[in-house]
């Protein structure tokens, strides 16, 4: 019993210690004072971002940078910021951010959300939301390429005379959600399919491709849509809010690191759609880690090389 009280003694004094001196054991939080620390979403395009953000930092500065990942949704992205628990936020969505940490109503104009979005998070967060990457990923009603060619079908509203007889497969949430979801597309076309059935977003790519599904709504970046031969119709009447995709920084970490900023705005504009849906297809499909596609595609475009 002596024995098993003195080293339960030496325990509390060991993390006594580590505490008072700012060290954190594995497993209890806490980083160095010079690591950055980058929220991601559990998607590989979000972990792909955030590892091109990471391998810059750590290749122009003397910073480190750590992946915060997995977090479920903007929402907790947001919490994360908000609380310190991250410095930057990879990818965030004009479309998503508007009616979710703003609660404002969507807009679908893509240059007004952007300004709302970076007014608003300087003003109400101290936040600083970049100029988009060059891409947005956002919904998009799709179809097998064979469908497509069969029915003639190149935007939403070509659907309409078939609607009746099609099968569409959605993610769960959008089937009752407020503002963009299925009521209000219902009332912005004006039809509605003849069964809706709620699915995860990540199985509508097999099943439309496999049959079960005719319609499916899917991301427009994800590389699925690619190794199955889908075809996104274009949403004619602009039901669906801008997606644009950028960062998000905490002012404080951009006082702290200005070198932050710099980095961060090196890639305004410059991950375009294709590039970001290759991407995501060498992560999903040929299954490469999100750090090697973040690194090959640093490469490719020559940042690596000294200035």
């Amino acid at each position: 019993m002596f024995h098993k009280q003195k080293k339960y003694l030496i325990i509390v004094l060991v993390v006594s210690l580590l505490v008072l001196n700012g060290c954190s054991l594995p497993g209890l939080g806490g980083s160095s004072k010079n690591t950055i620390k980058i929220g991601t979403l559990n998607t590989s395009e979000s972990m792909t971002v955030a590892y091109i953000i990471k391998q810059l930092i750590e290749h122009k500065t003397d910073y480190k940078a750590e992946i915060i990942g997995n977090m479920g949704s903007s929402i907790v992205q947001h919490q994360a910021l908000e609380q310190g628990e991250v410095d930057i936020t990879a990818t965030r969505y004009t479309g998503t951010d508007l009616p979710g940490a703003l609660n404002m109503d969507p807009v679908t104009d893509p240059d007004k959300a952007l300004k709302i979005v970076q007014r608003e998070f300087d003003k109400r967060f101290d936040q600083t939301w970049f100029d988009p990457y060059g891409f947005e990923n956002s919904y998009a009603f799709t179809v097998t390429g064979d469908l497509a060619e069969e029915k003639n079908l190149e935007k939403v509203s070509d659907i309409e005379e078939y609607a009746s007889d099609l099968r569409l497969g959605v993610d769960n949430a959008w089937l009752n959600r407020a503002g963009d979801g299925y009521q209000g597309f219902i009332e912005t076309y004006g039809f509605e399919f003849g069964k809706a059935y709620p699915m995860q977003i990540g199985l509508v790519y097999k099943a439309v491709e496999s049959g079960e599904m005719d319609v499916v709504l899917a991301y427009t970046t994800d590389g699925r849509i690619e190794e199955f031969d889908l075809v996104n119709l274009e949403d004619d009447k602009q039901f669906f809010p801008p997606y644009d995709a950028s960062p998000v920084a905490s002012n404080d970490i951009l006082k702290k690191f200005p070198e932050v900023r710099d980095i961060l705005e090196l890639l305004e504009g410059k991950i375009e759609q294709e590039a970001m849906r290759r991407m995501n297809y060498e992560a999903d499909v040929k299954m490469k880690e999100p750090a090697v596609v973040a690194k090959e595609f640093l490469q490719e475009h020559n940042y690596f090389d000294n200035e």
